[in-house]
Protein backbone atom coordinates (compact mmCIF):
# COMPACT_ATOMS: atom_id res chain seq x y z
CA UNK A 1 0.00 0.00 0.00
CA UNK A 2 3.23 2.30 0.67
CA UNK A 3 4.02 1.91 -3.08
CA UNK A 4 0.39 2.93 -4.10
CA UNK A 5 0.19 5.63 -1.26
CA UNK A 6 3.26 7.19 -2.79
CA UNK A 7 2.41 6.93 -6.82
CA UNK A 8 -0.99 8.50 -5.97
CA UNK A 9 1.03 11.57 -3.85
CA UNK A 10 3.68 11.62 -7.14
CA UNK A 11 1.43 11.55 -10.03
CA UNK A 12 -1.22 14.65 -8.27
CA UNK A 13 2.66 16.46 -8.14
CA UNK A 14 3.64 16.20 -11.16
CA UNK A 15 0.56 16.70 -12.60
CA UNK A 16 0.48 20.07 -11.13
CA UNK A 17 3.92 20.74 -12.79
CA UNK A 18 2.43 20.08 -16.57
CA UNK A 19 0.16 22.43 -17.61
CA UNK A 20 -0.44 21.98 -22.11
CA UNK A 21 -3.20 21.81 -24.49
CA UNK A 22 -2.69 18.54 -25.84
CA UNK A 23 -4.17 17.10 -29.33
CA UNK A 24 -7.63 14.93 -28.83
CA UNK A 25 -5.71 11.74 -28.62
CA UNK A 26 -3.76 12.97 -25.86
CA UNK A 27 -6.41 14.03 -23.83
CA UNK A 28 -6.11 12.27 -20.73
CA UNK A 29 -9.82 12.16 -19.20
CA UNK A 30 -11.37 9.42 -16.40
CA UNK A 31 -14.89 8.67 -17.95
CA UNK A 32 -16.15 7.32 -14.45
CA UNK A 33 -14.58 9.80 -12.52
CA UNK A 34 -14.08 13.18 -12.46
CA UNK A 35 -12.58 15.97 -10.66
CA UNK A 36 -13.93 17.42 -7.22
CA UNK A 37 -13.10 20.85 -8.01
CA UNK A 38 -10.48 22.72 -9.66
CA UNK A 39 -8.95 22.58 -12.99
CA UNK A 40 -7.89 18.93 -13.95
CA UNK A 41 -4.77 19.17 -15.73
CA UNK A 42 -4.01 17.79 -19.20
CA UNK A 43 -0.56 16.11 -20.35
CA UNK A 44 0.57 15.15 -23.46
CA UNK A 45 1.91 11.76 -24.53
CA UNK A 46 5.78 12.68 -23.51
CA UNK A 47 4.99 14.28 -20.38
CA UNK A 48 2.90 11.15 -19.52
CA UNK A 49 5.83 8.99 -20.38
CA UNK A 50 8.08 11.09 -18.16
CA UNK A 51 5.81 10.51 -14.88
CA UNK A 52 5.70 6.60 -15.72
CA UNK A 53 9.50 6.63 -16.01
CA UNK A 54 9.81 8.60 -12.07
CA UNK A 55 6.87 6.45 -10.28
CA UNK A 56 8.27 3.30 -12.20
CA UNK A 57 12.04 4.39 -10.81
CA UNK A 58 10.71 4.90 -7.21
CA UNK A 59 9.07 1.64 -7.07
CA UNK A 60 12.55 0.34 -8.51
CA UNK A 61 14.23 2.23 -5.39
CA UNK A 62 11.23 0.99 -2.70
CA UNK A 63 11.35 -2.40 -3.84
CA UNK A 64 7.62 -3.46 -2.50
CA UNK A 65 7.23 -6.75 -2.22
CA UNK A 66 4.17 -8.77 -4.71
CA UNK A 67 4.20 -6.04 -7.09
CA UNK A 68 2.34 -5.96 -9.75
CA UNK A 69 1.96 -4.02 -12.97
CA UNK A 70 -0.65 -2.64 -15.55
CA UNK A 71 0.42 -1.52 -18.75
CA UNK A 72 -2.02 -0.39 -21.37
CA UNK A 73 -4.43 2.38 -22.41
CA UNK A 74 -7.84 4.55 -20.82
CA UNK A 75 -9.39 1.41 -19.53
CA UNK A 76 -6.34 0.34 -17.61
CA UNK A 77 -4.96 3.82 -16.74
CA UNK A 78 -8.28 4.65 -14.89
CA UNK A 79 -8.76 1.19 -13.04
CA UNK A 80 -9.52 3.05 -9.80
CA UNK A 81 -7.20 2.10 -7.03
CA UNK A 82 -9.58 1.46 -4.64
CA UNK A 83 -10.86 -1.50 -6.36
CA UNK A 84 -7.40 -3.18 -7.02
CA UNK A 85 -7.22 -6.24 -4.70
CA UNK A 86 -5.66 -5.04 -1.76
CA UNK A 87 -2.96 -8.06 -1.17
CA UNK A 88 -0.36 -6.91 -3.26
CA UNK A 89 1.43 -3.32 -4.07
CA UNK A 90 0.53 -1.77 -7.79
CA UNK A 91 1.90 0.47 -10.16
CA UNK A 92 0.26 1.19 -12.90
CA UNK A 93 1.85 2.01 -16.17
CA UNK A 94 -1.12 3.05 -18.83
CA UNK A 95 -1.32 5.94 -20.94
CA UNK A 96 -4.88 6.88 -22.21
CA UNK A 97 -4.97 6.45 -26.04
CA UNK A 98 -2.12 4.00 -26.01
CA UNK A 99 -1.60 1.69 -29.15
CA UNK A 100 0.07 -1.77 -29.15
CA UNK A 101 2.69 0.30 -31.17
CA UNK A 102 3.38 2.78 -28.49
CA UNK A 103 3.80 0.45 -25.98
CA UNK A 104 5.80 -2.02 -27.31
CA UNK A 105 8.17 1.77 -27.81
CA UNK A 106 8.08 2.26 -23.78
CA UNK A 107 8.13 -1.48 -22.01
CA UNK A 108 12.04 -0.20 -20.75
CA UNK A 109 10.37 2.38 -19.01
CA UNK A 110 9.88 0.09 -16.17
CA UNK A 111 12.68 -2.58 -16.54
CA UNK A 112 14.28 -1.94 -13.45
CA UNK A 113 11.31 -2.89 -10.80
CA UNK A 114 11.10 -6.74 -9.93
CA UNK A 115 7.39 -7.66 -10.58
CA UNK A 116 5.72 -10.66 -9.69
CA UNK A 117 2.81 -10.03 -12.65
CA UNK A 118 2.54 -7.67 -15.46
CA UNK A 119 -0.63 -7.50 -16.69
CA UNK A 120 -1.44 -6.50 -20.36
CA UNK A 121 -4.38 -5.04 -22.20
CA UNK A 122 -3.67 -3.38 -25.32
CA UNK A 123 -5.28 -2.99 -29.12
CA UNK A 124 -8.81 -1.48 -28.93
CA UNK A 125 -7.08 2.49 -30.40
CA UNK A 126 -5.53 0.25 -33.33
CA UNK A 127 -8.70 -1.35 -33.68
CA UNK A 128 -10.40 2.69 -33.52
CA UNK A 129 -7.25 3.86 -35.80
CA UNK A 130 -7.69 1.19 -38.97
CA UNK A 131 -4.49 -0.68 -37.80
CA UNK A 132 -4.29 -4.32 -39.19
CA UNK A 133 -5.03 -7.30 -37.52
CA UNK A 134 -1.69 -9.19 -38.64
CA UNK A 135 0.36 -5.75 -37.22
CA UNK A 136 -1.33 -5.96 -33.74
CA UNK A 137 -0.91 -9.15 -33.47
CA UNK A 138 2.96 -9.08 -34.68
CA UNK A 139 3.57 -5.84 -32.01
CA UNK A 140 1.57 -8.08 -28.73
CA UNK A 141 4.00 -10.67 -29.99
CA UNK A 142 6.78 -8.72 -29.32
CA UNK A 143 5.41 -6.97 -26.24
CA UNK A 144 5.11 -10.41 -24.90
CA UNK A 145 8.72 -11.82 -26.05
CA UNK A 146 10.10 -8.25 -24.56
CA UNK A 147 8.47 -8.76 -21.25
CA UNK A 148 9.36 -12.08 -21.02
CA UNK A 149 12.84 -11.56 -21.71
CA UNK A 150 13.05 -8.65 -19.28
CA UNK A 151 11.47 -9.70 -16.50
CA UNK A 152 12.45 -13.36 -16.65
CA UNK A 153 10.94 -14.35 -12.92
CA UNK A 154 7.36 -12.47 -13.48
CA UNK A 155 4.45 -13.56 -14.58
CA UNK A 156 3.28 -12.31 -17.83
CA UNK A 157 -0.76 -11.73 -17.89
CA UNK A 158 -1.79 -11.05 -21.72
CA UNK A 159 -5.62 -9.85 -21.17
CA UNK A 160 -8.16 -10.23 -23.71
CA UNK A 161 -9.01 -7.16 -25.64
CA UNK A 162 -12.74 -5.74 -24.77
CA UNK A 163 -16.09 -5.54 -26.81
CA UNK A 164 -17.66 -2.14 -27.54
CA UNK A 165 -21.14 -1.44 -27.31
CA UNK A 166 -22.10 -0.92 -30.88
CA UNK A 167 -24.96 0.68 -31.50
CA UNK A 168 -25.62 1.84 -28.55
CA UNK A 169 -22.26 3.66 -27.68
CA UNK A 170 -21.96 7.06 -27.32
CA UNK A 171 -18.35 7.91 -26.99
CA UNK A 172 -17.52 10.90 -29.18
CA UNK A 173 -15.68 8.18 -31.57
CA UNK A 174 -18.91 6.32 -32.56
CA UNK A 175 -18.64 5.90 -35.80
CA UNK A 176 -14.84 4.50 -35.45
CA UNK A 177 -16.23 1.45 -32.97
CA UNK A 178 -19.38 0.83 -35.30
CA UNK A 179 -16.42 0.24 -38.48
CA UNK A 180 -15.33 -2.68 -35.76
CA UNK A 181 -17.51 -5.83 -35.13
CA UNK A 182 -17.10 -7.26 -32.16
CA UNK A 183 -17.03 -10.80 -33.65
CA UNK A 184 -13.43 -9.39 -35.48
CA UNK A 185 -12.32 -8.30 -31.86
CA UNK A 186 -13.21 -12.13 -30.37
CA UNK A 187 -11.35 -13.81 -32.98
CA UNK A 188 -8.46 -11.37 -32.83
CA UNK A 189 -8.74 -12.73 -29.29
CA UNK A 190 -8.90 -16.34 -30.39
CA UNK A 191 -5.61 -15.37 -32.17
CA UNK A 192 -3.98 -13.40 -28.87
CA UNK A 193 -4.78 -16.48 -26.65
CA UNK A 194 -2.86 -18.68 -29.28
CA UNK A 195 0.29 -16.50 -29.43
CA UNK A 196 0.45 -16.20 -25.69
CA UNK A 197 0.25 -20.46 -25.55
CA UNK A 198 3.46 -20.09 -28.41
CA UNK A 199 5.59 -17.19 -26.35
CA UNK A 200 4.65 -19.02 -22.85
CA UNK A 201 3.25 -16.39 -21.34
CA UNK A 202 -0.53 -16.13 -19.19
CA UNK A 203 -3.80 -15.58 -21.03
CA UNK A 204 -6.90 -13.62 -19.23
CA UNK A 205 -9.89 -14.18 -21.12
CA UNK A 206 -12.06 -11.06 -19.76
CA UNK A 207 -14.16 -11.06 -23.01
CA UNK A 208 -17.32 -13.33 -22.08
CA UNK A 209 -17.26 -11.68 -18.46
CA UNK A 210 -17.93 -8.35 -20.65
CA UNK A 211 -20.52 -9.53 -23.23
CA UNK A 212 -24.50 -9.04 -23.51
CA UNK A 213 -26.04 -11.48 -25.63
CA UNK A 214 -25.44 -9.77 -28.77
CA UNK A 215 -22.24 -9.74 -28.26
CA UNK A 216 -21.82 -6.14 -27.50
CA UNK A 217 -20.23 -4.39 -23.79
CA UNK A 218 -22.56 -4.62 -21.56
CA UNK A 219 -24.26 -1.19 -21.27
CA UNK A 220 -23.92 -1.66 -17.34
CA UNK A 221 -20.31 -1.94 -16.96
CA UNK A 222 -19.25 1.13 -19.60
CA UNK A 223 -19.61 4.83 -19.24
CA UNK A 224 -19.99 5.44 -23.14
CA UNK A 225 -19.49 2.16 -25.54
CA UNK A 226 -15.75 2.05 -24.39
CA UNK A 227 -14.73 2.82 -21.35
CA UNK A 228 -15.80 1.31 -17.85
CA UNK A 229 -17.97 2.35 -15.26
CA UNK A 230 -17.49 1.53 -11.42
CA UNK A 231 -19.22 -1.37 -12.21
CA UNK A 232 -17.14 -2.94 -15.34
CA UNK A 233 -14.26 -1.92 -13.04
CA UNK A 234 -15.81 -4.27 -10.05
CA UNK A 235 -15.87 -6.89 -12.51
CA UNK A 236 -12.47 -7.04 -13.95
CA UNK A 237 -11.26 -6.26 -10.39
CA UNK A 238 -12.71 -10.15 -9.50
CA UNK A 239 -11.03 -11.38 -12.05
CA UNK A 240 -7.80 -10.13 -11.31
CA UNK A 241 -8.27 -11.86 -8.00
CA UNK A 242 -9.25 -15.10 -9.11
CA UNK A 243 -6.51 -15.01 -10.97
CA UNK A 244 -4.37 -14.07 -8.45
CA UNK A 245 -6.27 -16.64 -6.13
CA UNK A 246 -5.82 -19.58 -8.84
CA UNK A 247 -2.31 -19.15 -9.39
CA UNK A 248 -1.85 -19.14 -5.80
CA UNK A 249 -3.88 -22.16 -5.32
CA UNK A 250 -1.49 -23.91 -8.11
CA UNK A 251 1.55 -23.04 -6.11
Amino acid sequence: MLAVILLIWQQQQLTSVFSTTPSPDQVHQSPAVKPESGPRHQLNYQQWVDILKQEAKVVADQRPQRLSILVGDSLTLWFPVELLPEDRSWLNQAISGESSEGLLKRLALFDSTQPEVIFVMIGINDLIRGVSDRVILDNQQRIMIDLRKAHPKAQIVVQSILPHGGENATWEGREKLLVIANSRIRQLNQQLQSIATKVGVKYLDLYPLFTDQQGNLRHEFTTDGLHLSPTGYVVWRTALQMYSNMELASL
